[in-house]
């Protein structure tokens, strides 16, 4: 009794001290969890920065929470899709002319991930593991790696799973692995998919696909050289020096998808805080490269502004803490999202306005709420979050930072301001002037909008459209749907489907159920064209005319002729307008009237039919037609056919095809840009 008294009191008494620095770093366990918790991971990883060389190991801890049971488990090796050039990944990214064509690694560029070890209750798994293709049934991927267990797991049920493995870091593909001494370590270890009432989740990696996990609590040590700093999803709540030269970090993060981290000798370190009234304070390590020294504030503020008006509109930031990394120059790395860290991107010259770094900043901040607490499944529904996002991170820029103008630094190379993908995405003007209704054909002329129906699951879209469905897309029909219903109706809906869908996958049903119950209207119409289709639209003003009311007799100019003016000056013009819809999407319109002594009138339209003629007799004669003035349709393909004059005159013309032509070369040029 007396021995056994001692023992526990010696296990408290070495607990002590760990218990409070868990609660000194705010990392003990919360009084309730936020999250199921039914993924959780011990790992322990060490990086021999020379070799390129990741060897680790871990437990998995495992809950089952579906209804039925499973003999088996599915991790992801992604890595392993940079293992050869005939993995899923690699086929997929030869696909996209722009990435495709870029890469071309050399014999130590590639990545890979070798699985040692895996044992279930004494038993070993590997024995009857093996790699499921289950898309394409490819033999040489190796990304999807299944085992038998020697039993199934209950509903309900919570068993664990040790394993070892060892990893060759790649230099940079998707944002993930080295350059030089710079490594930023994303999807580093085998990674059990989510066992859904269907069966494992466990999609083979693909190359314009991200990622899907459950949460957890992750418990995470890494051990590097001294001289590298370390930032990663967790709070550290040990360090340890050891006798070889190198230190240990030890991190711990709860209700987190997904654990990734970074490190390099280069690194310099900011620390500051966010605090916003009605928020919780949230602690900010910004990790950033020496020669943007001067650029440490505006990451800070870009980071603040996301906190701020995410959780704001739509809920708050729960972690208490976040890393911001602004990874070195030409990595590769920059402009990604992940747990509780993210990556920016910027350049040397850099002025204000030209949106880096700050759009990106927000665009990665707000990731932590659309992907990093409402945890959908981005291989199958990426618009979830890459929509939801890009249409928030446009209003918070516009918010925040106001106005922006183009930045065009020809000392830099392309792909330097955001890192490979971005600089299209972000650009100043194509993205948030854009979604508010500036030269939106960009986005949408491109036959990538019609390629897929963005209801296709993610991994099935043809990926160069990816980009443009997951992101453009998306982002304009919320925004449009903003000036349909009124941002009041539209915040309503985002942050009712965060607070019901945080910590949790939804679906897309679940977000159009949401929308109609807030909204309380069934805008099943409008989800049925721009999710389960892909139609077009593009509304169009056809002629505008004026004739004399009860005289036979026709002036204007438009689709018909033009016949001999009477002499007498009719008392009343009958006005007429045809308006068509090319197009075959549908949306409610408004058709705006202007007359010569300058007065106007609205004509609403429900925008069903082809074509239509709208007749208004007035003393005098109308000047011009626009059909949809406000746009509020900002999926409208082609806004240069959306108003006529009644009688153009030569200026006129000449603005008009100028206008056209210049658009024209603009959407060129920046086509060029694109494969550069």
């Amino acid at each position: 009794m007396v021995v056994d008294r001692f023992r526990r009191t010696s296990r408290l008494l070495t607990f002590l001290p760990v218990a409070f620095l868990f609660a000194s770093a705010g990392a003990m366990a919360e009084d309730e969890p936020r999250s199921p918790r039914n993924a959780n991971y011990r790992l322990k990883v060490t990086l021999d920065p020379e070799a390129k060389l990741l060897t680790g190991s871990g437990t998995l801890t495992w809950r089952n929470l579906q209804e039925q049971a499973t003999d088996e488990l599915w991790f992801h090796l992604y890595w392993n899709g940079w293992r050869n050039d005939q993995s899923t990944w690699m086929r997929g990214n030869r696909l996209s002319p722009r990435r495709g064509r870029r890469l071309n690694p050399r014999p130590e560029d590639w990545g890979w991930t070798e699985v040692d070890a895996m044992r279930f209750e004494g038993a070993d798994l590997l024995t009857s593991a093996y790699f499921a293709a289950p898309y394409d049934d490819n033999p040489h991927d190796r990304t999807v790696l299944v085992v038998q267990l020697p039993r199934a797991v209950e509903p309900g049920e919570t068993i664990e799973v040790d394993f070892e493995w060892r990893s060759k870091v790649p230099r940079t593909f998707a944002r993930t692995g080295y350059r030089g001494d710079f490594f930023f370590i994303a999807h580093w270890f085998p990674k059990l998919g989510v066992y859904e009432p269907e069966g494992w989740n466990c999609h083979q990696f693909h190359s314009n696909t991200e990622f899907y996990s459950d949460y957890g609590v992750y418990d995470v040590t890494i051990t590097t050289p001294s001289e590298f700093v370390v930032g990663s999803s967790g709070r550290e709540i040990v360090r340890t020096e050891n006798a070889d030269g190198t230190v240990s970090h030890r991190y711990r993060e709860a209700d987190i998808h997904g654990f990734t981290w970074t490190a390099s000798p280069d690194y310099r370190v900011r620390e500051a805080r966010f605090e916003e009234a009605g928020l919780p304070p949230v602690d900010l390590r910004l990790l950033y490269q020496p020669e943007h020294e001067h650029q440490v504030e505006r990451h800070l503020e870009a980071t603040r502004a996301a906190l701020k008006y995410y959780g704001t509109w739509y809920g708050p930031y729960p972690y208490g803490h976040v890393t911001v990394v602004d990874p070195a120059y030409g990595s590769g790395a920059g402009g990604m999202e992940y747990p509780a860290i993210f990556t920016c991107g910027t350049r040397l010259r850099n002025p204000f306005g030209g949106g880096a770094p700050e759009n990106v900043t927000i665009h990665e901040a707000g990731h932590q709420f659309w992907y990093g607490i409402v945890g959908n499944n981005e291989m199958e529904h990426a618009w979830i979050d890459e929509g939801l996002n890009t249409f928030s991170t446009a209003r918070v820029y516009d918010v925040a930072f106001g106005e922006r103008r183009f930045v065009k630094d020809y000392l830099n190379p392309p792909g330097v301001r955001f890192g490979g993908f971005f600089p299209v995405m972000f650009d100043g003007v194509r993205q948030s002037r854009a979604i508010y209704g500036n030269r939106l054909h960009r986005f949408l002329s491109s036959h990538a909008t019609t390629t897929d129906a963005p209801a296709v699951p993610t991994y099935r879209y043809f990926p160069p459209t990816h980009a443009r469905l997951s992101y453009d897309k998306t982002a304009l029909w919320l925004a449009t749907l903003e000036r349909h219903l009124g941002w009041d109706v539209l915040q309503r809906i985002l942050s009712t489907f965060f607070e019901r869908w945080k910590f949790r996958h939804p679906r897309p049903q679940d977000f159009f159920d949401v929308a109609n119950e807030v909204s309380g209207q069934n805008l099943s119409w409008y989800f049925d064209q721009v999710h389960r289709s892909s139609v077009t639209f593009d509304y169009a003003v056809d002629s505008v005319a004026s004739r004399t009311s009860g005289v036979k007799g026709f002036i204007g100019h438009g689709a018909e002729s033009t016949y001999v003016v009477p002499k007498a000056e009719p008392k009343l013009w009958r006005n007429e307008v045809v308006v068509r819809r090319h197009g075959g999407g549908i949306f409610p319109v408004e058709l705006l009237l202007v007359f010569e002594d300058g007065g106007e009138e609205r004509i609403a339209w429900d925008g069903k039919e082809r074509w239509r003629r709208f007749t208004v007799e007035r003393p005098v004669k109308l000047r011009h037609a626009v059909v949809d003035p406000e746009r509020v349709l900002l999926l409208d393909v082609d806004y240069t056919n959306n108003s006529r004059v009644r009688e153009p005159d030569a200026r006129t013309a000449v603005v008009k095809w100028s206008s056209r032509w210049m658009t024209w070369l603009q959407d060129l040029l920046i086509t060029f840009t694109f494969f550069v």
